[in-house]
């Protein structure tokens, strides 16, 4: 359960992210496609190499709907509840794969702000995605 300080630290996150969504998406995809190759066989028909189009579109996606979540942190069900069903009846991604793209999003954010990425920020974020993951994996059982 996010605390009040935690939902503080991820909008704050969020806020600092500002435009920079797409690109730290697509980042922490191509970070997660070269740490767990295995991850590719979800994007068959995607060209992973650097810099792909269908990559940097995904990581869009990918950081719209984290956005997006971090703006509903109250309803999180509610408002991942259409990604959840997409992910756990159509693509039926293993469950495994959020914690990897969540470590790789981590490591990304890390990089790009190593000032404001402090160890209660870390542990929140950390929290926020996790917490994402589990509402997306609602919907498998």
């Amino acid at each position: 359960v996010l605390s009040a300080a935690d939902k503080t630290n991820v909008k704050a996150a969020w806020d600092k992210i500002g435009g920079h969504g797409g690109e730290y998406g697509a980042e922490a995809l191509e970070r997660m496609f070269l740490s767990f190759p295995t991850t590719k066989t979800y994007f068959p028909h995607f060209d992973v190499s650097h810099g792909s189009a269908q990559v940097k579109a995904h990581g869009k996606k990918v950081a719209d709907a984290l956005a997006n979540a971090a703006s509903h942190l109250d309803d999180l069900p509610n408002a991942l509840s259409a990604l959840s069903d997409l992910h756990a009846h159509k693509l039926r991604v293993d469950p495994v794969n959020f914690k990897l793209l969540s470590h790789c999003l981590l490591v990304t954010l890390a990089c790009h702000h190593p000032a404001e990425f402090t160890p209660a920020v870390h542990a929140s974020l950390d929290k926020f995605l996790a917490t994402v993951a589990t509402v997306l994996t609602s919907k498998y059982r």
